[in-house]
């Protein structure tokens, strides 16, 4: 049975870092910064830091099953965020429970390479992701790279490219994607919220940062509290974008719309 707790409960299903840059961890910063409790499903156990990720050591199957079962039956879950899941294994159970549970929102963040270019994500884990993860999910949130690797095609280069392949994406199953254009040559860095409704521009000024990695991953953690706390998902992903570009740049950056 999930019991009350005092904060609203987000659950990270994800990789460990174990430098605290990305990953579960820096999914846990941005729920506390945020307010809500976090709860973890850990799916793999990474040896990296901000040189790059030096071994991997994948959580089996039914652990992971186990402790997503463990979490539903204990809290009351209100919002769940999807990182690193390693291998087609893992998707398949964790659609399987996500399938059971139904919670009321899910976010997808596609992590499929890490920043260093050290692979996360089998061939077989992506193609399971698109065919019985995407149907399931709220929210997704690929970068440029994470879209084209998807899609398989090239980088998107402009807002225009950017919006298509959010549409193409959306063809797939998820009822919105974020697609983020961080890597982007754009005089800001622009975010959009591509839905069946439309598409929505969230941009803000560049901020110089030496070491930009978790920035996926904090963003979709920081959508789903939100959301978690009673927003709709474009007022979570202004939020999410303001509590992102105060995060890399220090308290005095002001993020735009």
């Amino acid at each position: 049975m999930s019991g009350p707790h005092p904060a609203p409960v987000a659950l990270s299903i994800a990789g460990s870092d174990s430098s605290g840059g990305a990953g579960i961890q820096a999914d846990l910063r941005a729920f506390a910064a945020l307010g809500v409790h976090g709860a973890t499903v850990l799916t793999a156990v990474t040896a990296q830091n901000a040189a790059g990720v030096r071994a991997i050591h994948v959580v089996p199957a039914e652990i992971v099953a186990a402790q997503l079962e463990a979490v539903f039956d204990g809290l009351a879950v209100r919002a769940v965020k999807l990182g690193m899941l390693a291998e087609a294994a893992i998707v398949d159970v964790v659609a399987d429970g996500l399938g059971r549970q139904r919670p009321a929102f899910v976010v997808l963040d596609p992590v499929m390479l890490a920043t260093s270019g050290a692979r996360l994500l089998t061939d077989d884990g992506i193609a399971a992701l698109r065919s019985r993860l995407l149907p399931l999910v709220d929210c997704l949130t690929p970068n440029l790279a994470e879209a084209a690797m998807l899609l398989g095609t090239t980088l998107a280069s402009d807002e225009a490219a950017m919006a298509a392949q959010g549409r193409a994406l959306l063809a797939l199953g998820p009822r919105a994607v974020l697609i983020k254009g961080g890597h982007a040559p754009l005089p800001e860095a622009t975010d959009l919220l591509v839905t069946h409704e439309g598409v929505q521009r969230f941009a803000s000024p560049w901020v110089a940062s030496r070491d930009l990695r978790g920035t996926g991953c904090r963003l979709s953690a920081a959508v789903a509290a939100a959301v978690a706390q009673g927003a709709s998902l474009a007022d979570a992903v202004a939020r999410a974008k303001a509590y992102l570009t105060a995060a890399i740049g220090g308290a005095g950056a002001q993020p735009g719309r």
